[in-house]
């Protein structure tokens, strides 16, 4: 007889590439629900109007071209994906990628660059690679996302203090070598224009952060620049204006030794589009309590990718701010994301003439908000107080980012992760740690007679107390487990008691996760006791100040002493 379970697993198979629009689509999808997509999508697109043409510029590409990115995989993205609330577009991340693309190869080299990332998505998205992400620690992706931010900072010097420049030097030092150079041709009108929009958006985001900050600063410097008829960069006087149609979509020249030269690119393209949208989607899961399906997103990045690369756009994946944007607007479905890109579309059609009008210099200051909020200073901080191997990783992924390569910066990155955790499992193995004992128990009880008073505990648990057992190293390729735990449970109970005896060593991912559940547990009023805890963990997580006096967590040395101050916080919870 068949079983079950074989009989189901085609099904089942096929359900992890069903994208969440079906889903959606399925439960039912009536006016109260297009009212929402609607407003958020208006929201996301007047957000994603300055930033697409912003980021196309730092790309050292057309703002048309990340207008038409931003329609077409943006649509698509929304259309095909694995997550309810994904915005995609061209994004921060790219901007380093795209601008040595199009500098070696020309931009018909990216386009066919961009194409073959998105065939590596999808192969890689029917591959299963999706859940891989687990496997790239934080502190890689905050050393490459901080490194970038760095880098698109650097980008804006030019635009932001008008200089005049022949030719901005690719390399990091050279390129700031070249401003000092040219510091006596600053245009005060650029450095005015700019400084407003960058104070305006500053204030706005702290006085009215709901108030799109971007956008109402381009439009007005670009109404200044109209009146007042100053002379300063503009899109129209750089680019000429933006053409208010989409391209036809044509192939880009194809021969074996062009692709062969572009694979590279390629693989970086798509491990970066791959990595930034499925960090996305885990934001957005983190934030709404829905499960993405990331091997389907991973194929819908595939599929907007090639699509982009047809009408002549950028590379493009998930953006991880207009997302969140996109969920606090109060979006309900991917439906948003498709009307966010129909809205973008619609400027192109109605208003493009007047984008002649935005002066650069705005976009730049647009820019470095971009840059700072990508910088991330606060986590950047936060790692520097991590294990010295995580800051050692950090650090040099960040340096190497910024002074040579990013795709070099990612390998080293993830490499050296890798030797340091072998390095820190060979530590466990070889010294061993006296005194901490396998069972909890007294020593003179058998492994047994040990294993049958715990069952009996735990069989007289009441329900308002739930006991989690951890049980080897909760580093970067296992901290995500936590969250598909606090899934199974359901709604949280009065106590936790987390025994974490056997938990050799905590890395900076494992510890951000178990923040996460900290944080998950204060938000339903669950107590936390934490019984069993081995120095080396203990030290990482009061470094990282996540358990300190007076947050709430008790600590208790083994599960008997944890059991009884549960029944004491249930009975008395002051």
């Amino acid at each position: 007889m068949t079983d079950r379970a074989d009989h189901l697993a085609p099904r089942t198979d096929w359900r992890l590439f069903v994208p969440k629009l079906v889903t959606a689509l399925r439960e039912g999808y009536g006016p109260s629900l297009l009212r929402h997509d609607a407003i958020a999508g208006l929201t996301v697109a007047i957000v994603a109007l300055p930033l697409s043409m912003a980021l196309a510029i730092a790309s050292g590409a057309t703002p048309a071209q990340g207008l038409v990115t931003a329609v077409v995989a943006g649509f698509l993205i929304s259309a095909l994906g694995g997550s309810r609330f994904q915005i995609g577009g061209p994004t921060g991340a790219f901007v380093v990628v795209v601008y040595n693309v199009i500098d070696t190869y020309g931009y018909d080299g990216l386009l066919l660059a961009t194409l073959m990332a998105g065939i590596i998505l999808i192969a890689a998205g029917f591959a299963r690679f999706g859940t891989w992400i687990k496997y790239i620690p934080d502190s890689v992706v905050t050393g490459f996302t901080a490194g970038i931010a760095v880098i698109i900072f650097s980008s804006q010097i030019k635009d932001l203090f008008g200089l005049s420049m022949d030719e901005v030097p690719a390399e990091f030092v050279d390129k700031w070598h070249a401003f000092w150079l040219a510091r006596d041709t600053v245009d005060i009108p650029s450095l005015v224009i700019a400084g407003g929009a960058l104070a305006l958006i500053i204030v706005l985001r702290r006085f009215a952060p709901k108030v799109p900050g971007f956008l109402i600063a381009v439009v007005l410097a670009s109404l200044v620049v109209a009146v007042s008829g100053v002379s300063v960069d503009t899109i129209g006087s750089r680019f000429g204006g933006i053409a208010a149609s989409i391209p036809a979509p044509r192939l880009p020249e194809i021969s074996i030794d062009r692709i062969v030269e572009l694979l590279p690119s390629a693989f970086t393209i798509a491990f970066l589009a791959g990595v930034e949208s499925l960090l996305s989607a885990m934001v957005a899961d983190g934030m709404t309590g829905r499960r993405h399906r990331s091997n389907c997103e991973l194929v819908a990045q595939g599929a907007a990718n090639a699509a982009s690369a047809l009408v002549g756009g950028l590379p493009a994946t998930g953006a991880i701010a207009r997302t969140a944007t996109n969920i606090r607007s109060g979006a309900r479905t991917p439906v948003s994301g498709m009307l966010h890109a129909v809205f973008l579309l619609a400027f192109m059609l109605v208003a493009a003439p007047l984008a002649s009008y935005i002066p650069l210099a705005s976009l730049a200051a647009v820019l470095v908000i971009v840059a700072w909020n990508m910088s991330e200073v606060e986590r950047f901080r936060q790692l520097l107080s991590a294990p010295w191997g995580d800051r050692l990783v950090l650090l040099t992924t960040f340096g190497l980012t910024v002074m040579v390569d990013l795709t070099v910066a990612i390998e080293v990155g993830v490499v050296m992760a890798a030797i340091l955790f072998m390095h820190r499992m060979s530590e466990v193995v070889a010294i061993g740690q006296p005194g901490v004992t396998i069972v909890e128990t007294d020593e003179d009880e058998t492994a047994a007679e040990a294993r049958r008073a715990r069952r009996i505990a735990l069989e007289d648990l009441p329900p308002d107390i739930q006991v989690l057992q951890m049980r080897g190293p909760l580093f970067f390729g296992v901290a995500n487990r936590l969250a598909d735990v606090m899934d199974r449970i359901g709604t949280p109970p009065r106590v936790y008691i987390v025994r974490m005896r056997d938990v050799p060593l905590i890395d900076s991912s494992g510890s951000a996760r178990f923040r996460e559940f900290l944080n998950h547990a204060r938000r339903h009023k669950t107590k936390v006791i934490v019984c069993g805890l081995q120095r080396g963990p203990k030290r990482t997580l009061i470094g990282m100040h996540i358990l300190h006096p007076g947050d709430g967590v008790h600590l208790a040395q083994d599960f008997a002493a944890a059991l009884k101050l549960a029944r004491t916080l249930i009975d008395d919870p002051a």
